[in-house]
């Protein structure tokens, strides 16, 4: 990974609210593929993980609602002259994020898999749109709906987003129809962005209520049914068993997709699974997250 890249952004000073995970996001997506052939892939998708975490503090910790329709707009366009209107640590986000995606368009054109980044793009657009969506419930302070929530919720997880990008880097062996296929919201897709959604909530409600967040899934189910958050906490614990038997489904031959494809779902809710059990280990970085960097990263296997 190019710490070099992440550094020279200089978010630490200019984004001091956001949170500086290039470490944890870079063992995320190691989580995601290991391979050696993947080397570009993993690069590139590590960087949209880190700027994604930063859009979303943005979002959900510092943007004025004004701020924010801004941004907004100015993600639909995805133009650098677009950036004239927005405050400058929007401007500064902007810029390197479509960088990266500059990036992801230039490797594309040696393989001559433009077609690829229009749909890395749209992805990012429709993560863009839900984080909107969310922060407009609480401008308006609403509490949707369950049903509501996750329509929503399921797409700011990032999981659609990561997904799809997760493809861009794998070679021959990825379609067009792969890409449609994985924007069509299928099965394993929706199962992984639940799994996601509801095992953050679990974890993370409580602080993101302190600082400011719009309703997680646990107070908008709290409160449509009347519920105790232990009763919360019991349901989402049942809907993410049901995610994970989705999930096994996927993997049935004859399956929808080829197997490598499906493997980068399933290991991204693999990943999830480690980070957010118990705790969120990557906005809270504690003992646990930490061994399992060292042990990945820095200790020699014996």
């Amino acid at each position: 990974m190019n710490f070099r890249w992440w550094k020279q952004l200089d978010f630490a000073t200019k984004l001091p609210f956001a949170r500086d995970r290039l470490v944890e996001g870079y063992f995320w997506i190691l989580g995601v593929y290991f391979e050696p052939q993947y080397v570009w892939a993993r690069r590139i998708v590590t960087k949209t993980i880190a700027m994604t975490s930063t859009m979303d503090d943005i979002y959900d910790a510092y943007g004025t609602f004004e701020e924010l329709e801004l941004f907004t707009e100015a993600i639909e366009r995805w133009d650098i002259n677009s950036i004239d209107h927005l405050p400058e640590y929007m401007k500064h986000f902007y810029v390197a994020l479509l960088d990266v995606y500059k990036e992801i368009e230039e490797e594309m054109e040696k393989e001559g898999n433009q077609y690829r980044v229009q749909y890395a793009i749209e992805a990012m657009k429709n993560q863009v749109r839900a984080y909107f969506h969310e922060a407009k419930w609480f401008h308006e302070g609403r509490i949707p709906t369950m049903e509501e929530y996750m329509s929503v919720a399921r797409v700011s997880s990032g999981y659609p987003m990561l997904t799809t990008t997760s493809f861009i880097g794998m070679g021959k062996i990825v379609t067009k129809e792969a890409f449609d296929w994985v924007i069509s919201d299928p099965k394993i897709v929706t199962a992984s962005a639940v799994i996601a959604r509801l095992m953050d909530d679990i974890t993370s409600h409580k602080f993101e209520q302190k600082r400011g967040h719009v309703d997680s899934g646990v107070e908008c189910y709290m409160k449509q049914y009347g519920a105790s958050e232990e009763e919360a906490y019991d349901k989402f614990q049942k809907q993410i068993v049901d995610a994970w038997k989705d999930i096994n489904e996927e993997f049935l031959r004859p399956t929808a997709v080829s197997m490598p494809l499906l493997m980068r779902v399933l290991n991204l809710s693999r990943v999830m699974d480690v980070i957010y059990t118990g705790e969120d280990g990557y906005t809270h970085v504690g003992k646990v997250m930490k061994n399992n960097v060292a042990s990945l990263l820095i200790h020699p296997i014996a």
